[in-house]
């Protein structure tokens, strides 16, 4: 579509939506804000201009989470959404003394890893342009680009006096969301924790495209091992898919409601309910969650804690209690993402926390009684801290890389260590019981 029709249809969209509210004092001073805007402004904008820039502003004005994603801005939006993009298969972060760019992972059988990227290697440049000091969304986007074209990565070693150029062909890179507890010498995850292999580690950061279905092969895996307990940590996860959340409680459950959303009327827009087919109905589960699991991860902490399946451990969740709904608009004009319903844990209650809600009214996720374990912001970001070196793909003998000299070998994780007296108090019971009935006697 030529441009000057494509600036003209946007602004027709608004322009109409305008004419709608034409009877009231509002709609008629948008309408001639609008057309004095176009006509007389020193510095002019586009029709499409200014018709973006009103679908933003309406959208803004709803909701923290309502939003307006212009076309140049769909790609983006949708490889975060979906974790997939084109991309060498490295991860980054800021060292927050010098400020350069350091790999924090390079993903296992990504073209990354078989260059020879390794964590803690500094980035210098990206095809030649200097990176040393950029920030981390300039970076991602000088690395990433179409599958099957080359990029050359500048990167020096910690130990080595010269830097290294490293010709590399991107692939589509499906970024990971079901992460374990450590990674195995050939970089794939270890599904158990590292000091007490009989308890099964599942950790997700967002729910995305994929992640149901990864969900249930891992935890086939853990069944196969026999695990006696499985700790799935959803601290610090944002949400994400809200088919993908439920999918994720279908795989724990045997039966019942899993979540229900409503209109603004209190109309019932759909529930959702378990098929039956658990791949984990049995195994004694702790979910742990922090003041950062947010939206999908709190449908899964709120709907296993409703049904009595697994024990909340940590802190109080975020409180983002409502469903976004994504409205393509017409080819070329972008896409609307609105808040259209909140949603009910299996129990009836909505867990959004208003703009007004106060820390003792009664929204979020909470811990089970017993099992909140409250930390100071300090300890927060050592916790994410201590999380992410650990799960790096390193050898033991490796320096930590840059930026995570500070944290202590000796490191505890309280919420994990809460989550493990959950499961040892269970064996105590059960090896009560079994003594009591003279069970193997």
């Amino acid at each position: 579509m030529p441009r000057r029709n494509l600036q003209i249809l946007l602004f027709t969209v608004v322009f109409s939506l305008l004419c709608a509210f034409r009877s009231s004092p509002y709609g008629r001073a948008l309408m001639y804000a609008l057309e004095q805007i176009h006509q007389k402004a020193l510095e002019p904008r586009t029709q499409k201009e200014l018709a973006e820039a009103a679908l933003r502003g309406m959208a803004n004005e709803l909701d923290p989470y309502s939003a307006y994603i212009s076309a140049e801005e769909l790609a983006q939006f949708d490889e975060e959404l979906d974790r997939q993009f084109g991309g060498v298969g490295i991860e980054i972060h800021v060292d927050p003394d010098t400020r350069g760019v350091i790999v924090t992972t390079a993903l296992p059988g990504t073209p990354a890893q078989r260059g020879g990227i390794r964590p803690g290697d500094r980035l210098l440049a990206v095809d030649g342009q200097d990176v040393s000091s950029a920030n981390l969304d300039e970076v991602s986007r000088l690395v990433r680009g179409l599958p099957g074209s080359q990029v050359v990565l500048t990167v020096q070693s910690r130990g080595e006096t010269e830097p290294r150029r490293v010709t590399l062909t991107r692939e589509i890179i499906q970024g990971e969301t079901v992460l374990g507890d450590t990674r195995n010498a050939d970089g794939t995850w270890n599904y158990t924790l590292r000091e007490r292999p009989d308890i099964g580690f599942i950790r997700i950061d967002t729910f995305a495209d994929e992640t149901d279905d990864r969900l249930r092969e891992v935890l086939r895996q853990l069944m196969e091992k026999g695990v006696r307990g499985i700790i799935l940590d959803l601290r610090s996860d944002p949400g994400g898919r809200l088919d993908v959340a439920v999918e994720v409680c279908d795989a724990f459950l045997r039966s019942g409601v899993i979540v229900t959303t409503q209109t603004r009327t209190g109309v019932v827009k759909e529930r959702f309910a378990a098929s039956g087919k658990a791949v984990c109905p049995d195994t004694p589960l702790a979910v742990l969650i922090n003041r950062y699991s947010a939206s999908a991860s709190e449908i899964v902490a709120a709907c296993l804690q409703d049904h009595g399946r697994a024990v909340i451990v940590g802190e109080r969740s975020f409180g983002k209690g409502t469903v976004q709904e994504l409205l393509d608009m017409e080819p070329g004009l972008g896409r609307l993402k609105l808040t259209t319903a909140s949603y009910r844990r299996p129990s009836g209650k909505n867990i959004h926390r208003s703009v007004r809600a106060r820390p003792e009214d009664d929204w979020g996720v909470r811990p089970d009684p017993g099992y909140e374990v409250p930390l100071d912001e300090k300890e927060v970001e050592l916790q994410i801290l201590a999380r992410a070196l650990r799960g790096m793909y390193r050898t033991a003998e490796s320096p930590k890389p840059v930026g995570f000299e500070n944290v202590p070998d000796d490191f505890r994780d309280r919420h994990v260590e809460k989550a493990l007296e959950y499961f040892d108090r269970i064996k105590t019971e059960l090896k009560t019981t079994s003594d009591r009935l003279g069970v193997g006697g």
